[in-house]
This record gives C-alpha cells, structure tokens and sequence, in this order.
C-alpha cells in the first residue's frame, strides 16, 4: 500500500547533550532522501525514531495509513546463535513476526475470543503484504542470483563476512515494506552487490530514507538530502539528488562565512568610531576643566556643546551597534588533519609472493607472482569472496601459503587499520588503551593527536568498548599516524566513516610517501586517491593494469 511517514517537531539527544530539535520530515511515497551528517549527529537515532522503536524528547512521529508497515535494517546485521540463513530473511523481511501474529490471530479464532475475525484479518493482510506466501520461493531464486551458494538452512554463524553481506542484501531485495528506513546498506557490499541495491532503491515506490558513506550511491539514487549539520546545530532539507546538495551546500557556506565577515567588519568599524569619539568626548572635558575661568563664559559655553556632541555622537554610534542584526560566527567544520608519520623507508622490495597458492576446501587461491616495491601505491579490487583478503594476508605473510612463497622486506613497517582498530574494544578508557599502544608517547601528546581525528575530551576518558564503529577507526587511523609505518595497508577504510572524514582521508593520503595497498569498493575514493596499480582478483585469480 502506499504510505506516508510524518515526523513533527522531533528532538533527542545523549545525556545532556543535544543531538538535534524542531526536526519536521515527510517521507512520500517514492521519496528516497538520504540522511547525511558526520559521526554522532544522530543518523542512527533518527531512523530508530522514524521506526518507532525509540521515543522521542519531544515531537511525533506518523504513519499514515496506521496498519503500514515501516522496514527498519540497521548496520551490521545481527548474527543471532542457532538462526538459518532461512530464519534470518524471515526475520529481517518482517514475515517472521507477521507469521507469529497470524499464528497468535488462528488461536484467538478457533478460541472464539471477541473481536478474532478483525484481527485474523489484519495479520493476514499484513502477512500477505510483507510478501509471506511466496517468500520461500523467492529466497531460493534471490539467493542464487546473488552467488550466495550456501543451503538456506546454514546457520547465520558459520558464513563468511562475503557471504553475511550477501545475506543482508538478499533480505533488503526479498522486502516488501511500505516505508524503508536504511542504515549503511551499502557496508561490505562489493561493486555488483551495489549496482543491485541501487536497482532495486531506484525501482522502490515506497518512501525510503537511507544513511550510506557511499557518495556514488547516494549520487545514483537520492531524491532529497536531509542533513544533520553536528557543527552549527541545524537542520537542513535539500531538494535534489546527492550533487545538487554538495553545490547547495558550498554555496550556503560560502554565503554564511561572507554575510558574517560583513557583520564582523561593519560592527568592528562602528566600535572604532565609537571609542574615537568617546576618547575626543573625554579630551574635550578635560580641557574644559582646565581652561574654564569665570570670565570665560563664552569659551566654557562653547567647549561644553562642543563635549556635549561628541557624547551624543558615540550614544548614537552604540545605539548603531545595539541594532545590528546579530550574525553568528559559522562554525569551522572538523578538518582531518592525518600525516602518517615516516617511518625510515624500507627495502626497494617491500613485499613479493612467487607462485603463491592457497587451498580452502573449494577456493584456490593462486598460484599468484607479484612484486610490491618501495613507494608503489596500488588499489586492489574484486568481488566478495574473490580473494582480496587472501592476497593481502599472503603480502604480509599473515596467511600460510599451501605451495610457492611470500617474502617481506626488509625494514617494512605494516600499518593495518583493522588491527589498529582491534585494539579499542576493550573495558579500559580509549586514552589508556591508546598510550598502551604507544607507550613513549605522552598522554598530553595523546590527547591531542586523537583531538585531530574528531576525538576530544569527552571520547578519551570514556571505554573504549562504547565507541561508534567510525569513531573506533578514527582512533585506528590516529594510531597509525602516532607509531609512523611505511607500508600503509587500508581494507575498505571508508566502512563507517563519516562523509566528511572519508573526503579529508582521501586529501590526507596524497601526502602519504611511503607504499599503500588500498582495497575498495567505494567508486569515487577509487577516483580520488592517487594509484600507481591496479591489481583485479576474481576467483582467487589476480590479474594487474597499470594506471
């Protein structure tokens, strides 16, 4: 059915801290807005709101018709112990509870309870709406579609990263709400899993909100940009896609800077001419006082008009003042400000494999030659599933090869962010689990190379077990930036970062000198980052293309 969702006047917030108020949104049918903001903005609570799985401070939030049904698919989706494949796009499709209310519905109708027939009927109209008859049927052919060649009765647990994002997107595509609210739906997804989601957000009539990272997606498919602006505390709605935001918005902060420098300068003059004529008020006194005599009384008359007006002058330059429309100053926007500190070059070979194979039960890795040399800046692209990790893991002589050779060179110091990031899930404070990973440096020094990625005082002291996903790689990329590597290795990096951080990470990395093996999916960063390589791997096979 169609739908529409309305939010009035909503507010929400941390604590004491305020995440956003006044919030007004309408979301149509065939709207796909995309919710944009940095880190901790409220993307995530917004959406929870909108599903009415949170209440708000203040506002509301309606659906209208009442009986239509709202999809809300988180980030990361939760791989319950004991749950099939099958269960789990039972559950995520939202069939699994109509299910369990049709069956509590037959109950209550063969109980002869009051009021069974209505409510059968609604459970199964809704039942029938989520797309429940046929949803077997359907898994089957999605499934396969998608490569995802597991038995749908495999437990969520025993799958792959490649093949739980492939399950995710097979619950996305198998739905059937009438609203969709989508957090990072485009995390772990490779280049074909994206083109797919982009189909089917692109084909949807329901309206859809959707929080991604992924610029090119949000480029391909958005109709409206709400966004969430954490630095000035506001509120803005864009009409048009994704592009028309970023000019839209450059322009507005381009004129906000610029109106407030007018005000700047205007009221800055209008002070200056007032503290001139105060000061010519006050020397006009003093030698009234000084040059006053009873036989004078032409001069004391004239000096004292004279004082008079410069007084009334500067009450009329303050008054000035007082009504100039107050414009405040536009918050600078966080900046990252990442050089990788240089770790003394390596060796002209940084790493090589010579006829590398790697066997797990039906994947073949290889058999795989390459050579990475000093300063080499190579972007590694592929499938899920294809043997991206493999290759990386074999480079670095993580992963024990089954025939062939892995060698690492000499004085090459390895920087992964997925390590760096391992280390900040612990119970300790994020300041001491970072000192404990750079134990020469000062905790003031600490302190304030996290400040430059974003992390200030009130993330430093709390446990680093409750940071965001984006915060915990910030800490990873401060961390790489505090120990200096030569050998800098990002594996999708762009994975729950912000917008703004990803941007200044890709302006960051022109700097970088040493070698950087990048793995993406992200289209535009692939555009952004300056490479040297290119290296493709599809089933467990590399080929190579020089830039």
């Amino acid at each position: 059915m169609s739908a529409t969702l309305v939010a009035r006047n909503l507010a929400a917030g941390h604590g004491d801290r305020s995440l956003f108020t006044g919030l007004e949104l309408v979301v149509a049918p065939g709207d796909v807005i995309g919710l944009v903001g940095a880190n901790g903005a409220g993307k995530s609570t917004l959406l929870r709101l909108l599903a009415g799985i949170d209440t708000p401070e203040h506002g509301e939030v309606q659906l209208s018709p009442p009986t239509a049904t709202v999809g809300h698919l988180p980030q990361e989706p939760s791989r319950r112990p004991g749950e099939t494949v099958r269960r789990f796009l039972a559950r995520r499709t939202g069939v699994a509870a109509a299910q369990r209310a049709m069956d509590d519905a037959t109950q209550a109708l063969s109980d002869g309870a009051p009021g069974a027939d209505d409510a059968y009927a609604v459970s199964l109209e809704r039942w029938l709406g989520l797309g429940g008859a046929d949803l077997e049927e359907r898994a089957e052919g999605v499934a396969d579609s998608l490569g995802l060649s597991v038995s749908l009765d495999q437990e969520m647990v025993s799958l792959s990263g490649g093949q739980a994002a492939r399950a995710g997107l097979a619950s996305l595509l198998l739905s059937r709400y009438d609203v969709f609210l989508l957090d990072e739906p485009t995390n772990d997804l490779d280049l074909d899993g994206l083109e797919r989601l982009e189909g089917f957000v692109c084909g949807l009539r329901a309206g859809t909100v959707v929080v991604s990272h992924d610029r090119e997606f949000l480029s391909r498919t958005v109709t409206k940009v709400l966004e969430l602006d954490l630095a000035q505390q506001q509120i803005n709605l864009y009409g048009g896609g994704y592009d028309a935001y970023l000019e839209e918005r450059e322009v507005a902060r381009r004129h906000a800077r610029e109106a407030y420098e007018e005000y700047a300068d205007k009221k800055s003059a209008l002070e200056a001419r007032a503290r001139t004529q105060r000061s010519w008020m006050e020397k006009g006194v003093k030698n009234a006082r000084r040059k006053a005599t009873d036989s004078d009384k032409i001069g004391r008359k004239f000096r004292s008009e004279s004082t008079e007006k410069q007084a009334a002058k500067a009450r009329q330059t303050e008054r000035l003042i007082e009504r100039l429309e107050v414009v405040e100053e536009p918050r600078k926007e966080w900046e990252l400000r990442m050089e990788i500190a240089a770790a003394p070059r390596s060796g002209a070979i940084v790493a090589s494999l010579h006829d590398a194979e790697v066997r797990r039960g039906d994947f073949v890795f290889g058999p795989v030659t390459l050579q990475i040399d000093w300063a080499d800046r190579v972007a590694i692209t592929g499938d899920n599933g294809s043997g991206k990790s493999t290759l990386l893991g074999a480079l670095l002589g993580r992963v024990e090869l089954d025939s062939g050779r892995a060698e690492l060179g000499s004085g090459v110091v390895v920087g992964e962010v997925d390590q760096a990031r391992a280390l900040f899930h612990g119970s300790e404070s994020l300041l001491d689990a970072f000192c404990a990973a750079v134990p020469d440096t000062e905790p003031a020094e600490v302190r304030t190379l996290l400040a430059k990625f974003g992390l200030k005082a009130d993330h430093v002291l709390r446990s680093a077990a409750t940071l965001s996903p984006g915060e915990r790689t910030r800490a990873a990329l401060a961390l790489l930036q505090g120990r200096g590597v030569n050998l800098l290795v990002l594996d999708e990096p762009t994975n729950h970062l912000d917008l703004p951080a990803i941007e200044q990470l890709e302006s960051a990395l022109d700097s970088y000198q040493g070698t950087l093996l990048l793995v993406t999916h992200d289209r535009r960063m692939l555009t952004a980052v300056r490479t040297t390589r290119r290296l493709e791997m599809a089933d467990g096979k590399l080929t190579e293309s020089h830039v």
